[in-house]
C-alpha cells in the first residue's frame, strides 16, 4: 500500500524508531534508557483523502490496528471523525513508545536483540564497579564512547574484559607483563585488540590512566657504522630505546634514515652511526641523549611526510640537518615521482627556506613523492658523506 501524502505507515514508524536507536542507543546505556520516549505523529487522511484511496485508506488504518493489538509496548492514539460522506471513523492519530526496550523492539526484532546486549551488559559493568568506581559519571562516559565495542563483544571477551578491568583495578601497579595476568584467555593480543575500552574503563573505575603493567620494550634500529663504537663487536642492533639511551657514546654524527634497505647500504664510517627513524616514532629517538644532543643528519622520502617528520625530528634534537631533501634533487627526478597517498597538511616553522621551498614545490606540483629509493645510490652515498663529514 502506497500511503496517502503525510500519512505515516508503521514502516515508516518503525524506520524512525531504528533511526532513533542507532542515534542513541549509547546514551540510553550509559543512562539506563527507562526514560527515552518516541512520540511520532501519524498523520491520518482527510475524507477527501480517503476517499481518492479507500483500499489504502482502509489497509492503513488496519496495518495499525494490527500493530497496536501485537505489541504492548505500543501506544496508538485513536480520534473519532464524523465525515460527511462516509459517517462516523476512528483513525489513528499518534503512535508513542515509552523506553529504550520499546523503541528497540519496536524497530525490529535484530534492533531489539542488538539493544537488549548493549543493555545487559552496560548494567553488568555498572553492577560490577559502580561501588568502587573513582566517578560514576566518568563509568557513564565509558560506556557511551565504547557502546559499539560493548555491543559487539563475544560473550567470551566480554566476560574477559570484566575480569582484566577488576585486576587492573585491584593491582594498580603490577609492573607485569601482559603474558603474566593470571586471567584465563588474556594475552597480548587480546590486549592490544581491546586496550582501548580496558583504558578507559580502567579509568573511570580507578582515577588512573595507567594500567600499571609493564610495555613491550620500545625498540630502535641501529647501524653502528664505526667499528670501534660497536657493542660487543655487533655492527646491526635493535634494542629498547632505554638501553640505547645508556650507552656512553659520542658519534661524530648520527644519521637518520627512513629506508631499512639505505641502512644496511651505507659503509663503515669512522665515527658515524645510522639509525632507522620509523617514520613518525622518530620523536622517540630525542629520548637517547646521544642522539638528542649530537649531530644529526636526516634523510627522508621527499614528500609532505618526509618534511613533517623531519620537523618532529627537530623538534626533540638539538642539531639537525636534511639531505636530498631540497628543490634540486626533488626536480632532477622528476620522472620517478608518484602520487603522494595521503598528503600532511600543515605548517612546519622548523624547516629551513630550502626546505621550505621544496615542500612548497611538492605540494604545487599536486603532492607528489620522490621515494629515497629511486635515487641513484652512488649519488646519494656522496652526499650523505658530505653532509655527515663537512670540510
Amino acid at each position: 500500500m502506497v500511503a496517502a501524502r503525510g500519512m505515516v505507515t508503521v514502516a515508516d514508524a518503525r524506520a524512525r524508531a531504528l533511526k532513533r536507536v542507532l542515534a542513541d542507543q549509547r546514551e540510553w546505556a550509559a543512562a539506563g534508557g527507562e526514560d527515552a520516549r518516541l512520540e511520532i505523529v501519524l498523520h491520518p487522511p482527510t475524507e477527501r483523502a480517503a476517499l481518492a484511496d479507500q483500499a489504502g485508506a482502509v489497509a492503513w488504518v488496519r496495518a495499525w490496528q494490527m500493530a497496536d493489538d501485537a505489541a504492548a509496548a505500543v501506544e496508538v492514539t485513536w480520534g473519532g471523525r464524523q465525515w460527511a460522506r462516509v459517517g462516523a471513523q476512528s483513525v489513528p492519530e499518534r503512535c508513542l513508545l515509552r523506553g529504550a526496550d520499546a523503541i528497540a523492539a519496536f524497530a525490529g526484532a535484530a534492533t531489539g536483540r542488538a539493544w537488549r546486549v548493549l543493555r545487559d551488559r552496560a548494567a553488568q559493568v555498572r553492577s560490577a564497579f559502580i561501588d568502587r568506581t573513582a566517578s560514576a559519571g566518568a563509568l557513564a562516559a565509558a560506556v557511551r564512547t565504547h557502546g559499539r565495542t560493548l555491543q559487539q563483544l563475544t560473550e567470551a571477551d566480554f566476560a574477559t574484559l570484566l575480569l582484566v578491568v577488576e585486576w587492573l583495578a585491584e593491582h594498580p601497579s603490577s609492573g607485569w607483563r601482559i603474558r603474566q595476568l593470571p586471567i584465563r584467555g588474556i594475552d597480548t593480543k587480546w590486549l592490544e585488540g581491546h586496550r582501548a575500552i580496558v583504558e578507559s574503563l580502567h579509568a573511570a573505575v580507578t582515577g588512573r590512566y595507567s594500567l600499571g603493567l609493564l610495555d613491550a620494550p620500545n625498540l630502535v634500529r641501529v647501524c653502528f657504522l664505526d667499528p670501534t663504537l660497536r657493542p660487543g663487536g655487533l655492527r646491526d642492533v635493535l634494542a629498547p630505546v632505554e638501553e640505547l639511551a645508556a650507552f656512553d657514546l659520542t658519534p661524530r654524527v648520527v644519521f637518520v634514515f627512513e629506508n631499512l634497505e639505505t641502512m644496511f647500504s651505507m659503509p663503515d664510517l669512522p665515527g658515524a652511526v645510522v639509525v632507522h627513524g620509523s617514520g613518525y616514532g622518530v620523536n622517540r629517538l630525542a629520548l637517547i641523549p646521544w642522539i638528542k644532543h649530537g649531530r644529526v643528519v636526516y634523510w627522508g622520502d621527499l614528500d609532505s611526510d618526509g618534511f613533517s617528520i623531519l620537523h618532529t625530528l627537530r623538534s626533540g634534537c638539538e642539531n639537525v640537518t636534511s639531505v636530498l631533501m631540497d628543490e634540486g634533487t626533488l626536480l632532477a627526478y622528476r620522472d620517478l615521482w608518484v602520487p603522494e597517498p595521503k598528503a600532511a597538511g600543515g605548517t612546519y616553522p622548523t624547516l629551513t627556506a630550502g626546505e621550505q621551498r621544496a615542500l612548497d614545490r611538492i605540494r604545487a606540483e599536486g603532492n607528489v613523492r620522490l621515494e629515497q629509493e629511486r635515487i641513484d645510490w652512488s649519488s646519494a652515498l656522496a652526499r650523505l658523506v658530505v653532509a655527515g663529514f663537512p670540510g
